[in-house]
């Protein structure tokens, strides 16, 4: 279903919020029709194999969680959902904006009238994950080096956003993670929680926080669906390309400053040289070849 405006109007808090404080706004993506069970088990049905991801994270009493990564099996899409639904797992299924046209264009619309309602605010590159997961699914504590807007669809979740600073995100850490050393999963301490903003998300609410911010998320009833868009703009691009050099730096014993203490001009220079450096093997990427452990059945998990 094609719908006009699929963003709600922002109030001037929510323009003058976002992309710098955690936010949530209403959207009307849950309309169009492309999320229901029907077409989803379509999806699933069709959808490239290298771009399904499949995980199950066990947690620990502390809330540390150890994450195993599975594949699909030979299922049918209406068995991998009825999984999904059973289990604890969640699945994700990446570049749903070449491998799902109408969700793609959908997406892209939505950054559309959220550039119109911002100041300043123009991505040069979406990427959307579509999100199906379990009742009692949930995700560690993490950070992702793009921007994130994360569109609710289904199901009720909870979210916790943490602030960029040194305690909740090493500057180290997100080295780490742009040069694919690590994952986006971050030490985590439940204590943390007292710094944190929650946001409740139902059907028809969107979140965003600030680049870098750590989150994690709980899934609070039933069968949850999301769709979480990874955005850059030039800013954040520059500034990964800075975390990107840096992090090559240090492990050549150069001492660095942090990134938010360098001046305007040496950050560009860095992520200048981010750019070339990316095409030489200088570091092993080492998230690429995850072993899968499980493959999914029925009752997933």
């Amino acid at each position: 279903m094609q719908i006009a405006e699929l963003i709600a109007p922002f109030s001037a808090d929510q323009t003058r919020d976002f992309g710098k404080a955690p936010m949530s706004f209403r959207h009307r993506l849950v309309e169009t029709g492309l999320f229901e069970d029907e077409a989803l088990a379509e999806l699933l049905d069709r959808y490239p194999a290298e771009l399904y991801d499949i995980n199950l994270f066990d947690f620990d009493a502390d809330g540390q969680a150890r994450m195993r990564t599975g594949v699909r099996g030979r299922l049918p899409g209406r068995e991998v959902l009825a999984g999904i639904k059973e289990g604890r797992v969640w699945v994700q299924l990446r570049g749903v904006e070449t491998h799902y046209p109408a969700l793609g264009a959908a997406m892209r619309q939505a950054f559309a009238q959220i550039s119109a309602l911002t100041r300043g605010f123009r991505p040069v590159k979406l990427n959307g994950q579509l999100i199906l997961s379990a009742p009692s699914a949930k995700v560690p504590y993490h950070a992702d080096a793009p921007g994130v807007v994360l569109f609710h669809i289904r199901g009720r979740k909870r979210v916790w956003i943490y602030p960029v600073d040194e305690a909740h995100m090493p500057h180290q850490l997100m080295e780490d993670i742009v040069l694919k050393q690590q994952t986006e999963d971050l030490p985590y301490r439940r204590e943390m929680d007292q710094a944190a903003r929650i946001v409740d998300l139902e059907p028809g609410m969107a979140a965003t926080w600030p680049l870098h911010a750590p989150h994690r998320v709980e899934n609070q009833e039933g069968f949850n669906v999301s769709l979480a868009v990874d955005y850059e703009t030039w800013g954040s691009r520059i500034l990964n390309g800075v975390y990107y050099t840096n992090g090559l730096l240090r492990r050549a014993g150069v001492r660095v400053a942090a990134p938010d203490l360098a001046p305007a001009p040496a950050k560009v220079l860095l992520w200048a040289a981010s750019v070339p450096l990316k095409r030489l093997p200088l570091v092993k990427d080492q998230i690429r070849d995850l072993e899968r452990t499980f493959e999914l059945k029925g009752a997933a998990g």
